[in-house]
Formats: structure tokens, C-alpha cells, sequence
């Protein structure tokens, strides 16, 4: 089984992704592409329609969503586990992933992942809404389960909101005291620190993600 990603320190659906394999401890080989080069769509030109990461190749079988690729981790593997055993935790556990998976569009122009970067950017209205929104969420089922993730153990709606912990971080976003507990937990977690180990050994460069100024 091969995930196809990019840059560890800019690809955020890549992160998604990878996570549940890390949370797991599920064998995958990950081939990692530079993004915006030659290889990179060289690659992915005869494995995916979309020409883009992530992308899972398991025998016959070619996935190229992030969502996509965690729920078909999570059924092929895993009997469910990386969503919540009770059905209406289930339930809101898949919308709030969904939400991240098709909205947050502001937050996401403006702030894109830059993992190694500490930058200030000023927000307009609609990345400030977002921000409000996340933060509701976090602190929210911070409440419910304190210290632990979203639902208690780890779900793929974990997985989802994890780049914006990295993305709060990178530009100083400022977030109340339950949301900035969980922020925490995710920067804290065992999973995270590896990639943020490995993305620390890049030196590229993509250009459009160099948001903001230096702090």
C-alpha cells in the first residue's frame, strides 16, 4: 500500500491523510513529492485523475480524497474505529468533518500551512468568522471531553482539524482557553510531533504559501 503526499511542511490534506496512519500504526509506504515540481506531476499522471495529494494505492484499488481515503482506511482496517462507536456522536463527528472537508475557505486562502514559518497576516472578516467558528468547536467538545480529543478518543474528525492547530500556531491566532486546550493536545501528540520531525528536515520552497510577515 503506497500513500502518495507533498511537502510535509505545506500539505495539509496530506497530513489528514497520513494521520490515521500514524494513530494506527498501519504499515503504508509513503512516497513524498515536491509540490508544483516536474516529478510531482509526472508521478501522479498515470495513478490519479486529479494530479494531486494524497493519493492511497492499494493493490487495484486508487483513492485520491483525503476524507476519501480516511474512511476507506477506517473500513478496510479498522472496523470503524476512527469514527465514534455512539450513533449520534457518529453523526456529528462525520459533520464536523465535512464542514472542515468543504468549507473554511477564508481561513485556508489566507493562512496556508507553514509549519516552519512564525508569520503575521491580517485577517479579513470572513477568515475571522472562520476562526470564531473553530474555535466554538474546539471548546465546545473541549467541555465535553476534556484533555481528550474531539469525541473522546481519536476519530477522523480529529484528523481533520489538525492542520489548523498547526495553522494557529504559524501566525499567532488567538483562541479562548478550551479551544487552545485542544490546539494543545493535537501539537502534543505523538503522531503529530513525527511529521513536524520529518517536515523540519525540508528545504523547499513553494512560493504562495509564504503568507504573511515575518515575526
Amino acid at each position: 500500500m503506497q500513500l502518495f503526499i507533498g511537502n510535509q511542511n505545506y500539505s495539509t490534506w496530506s497530513l489528514r491523510a497520513w494521520l490515521i496512519f500514524a494513530q494506527f500504526d498501519l504499515d503504508v509506504e509513503v512516497i513524498k513529492l515536491k509540490l508544483c515540481s516536474d516529478e510531482f506531476y509526472k508521478t501522479l499522471a498515470d495513478i490519479t485523475p486529479t494530479a494531486q495529494v494524497p493519493t492511497l494505492v492499494n493493490d487495484d484499488v486508487t483513492v485520491w480524497d483525503s476524507l476519501a481515503i480516511l474512511e476507506y482506511v477506517n473500513e478496510t482496517f479498522l472496523n470503524g474505529r476512527a469514527w465514534p462507536s455512539d450513533l449520534v456522536e457518529r453523526a456529528k463527528a462525520r459533520a464536523l468533518a465535512c464542514e472542515m472537508h468543504s468549507g473554511f475557505l477564508d481561513l485556508r486562502n489566507e493562512l496556508p500551512m507553514n509549519i516552519r514559518a512564525r508569520r503575521k497576516v491580517t485577517l479579513s472578516q470572513g477568515a475571522l468568522m472562520d476562526v470564531a467558528r473553530i474555535d466554538a468547536i474546539w471548546s465546545e467538545q473541549e467541555e465535553r471531553y476534556p484533555g481528550e480529543w474531539l469525541f473522546g478518543e481519536w476519530s477522523i474528525a480529529d484528523a481533520m482539524y489538525a492542520p489548523v492547530a498547526l495553522r494557529c500556531l504559524t501566525y499567532g491566532i488567538e483562541l479562548s482557553e478550551r479551544a487552545r486546550a485542544y490546539q494543545q493536545k493535537v501539537l502534543a501528540s505523538e503522531s503529530l510531533r513525527q511529521w513536524l520531525q520529518e517536515a523540519s528536515l525540508e528545504n523547499d520552497i513553494v512560493a504562495k504559501d509564504e503568507a504573511g510577515e515575518v515575526v
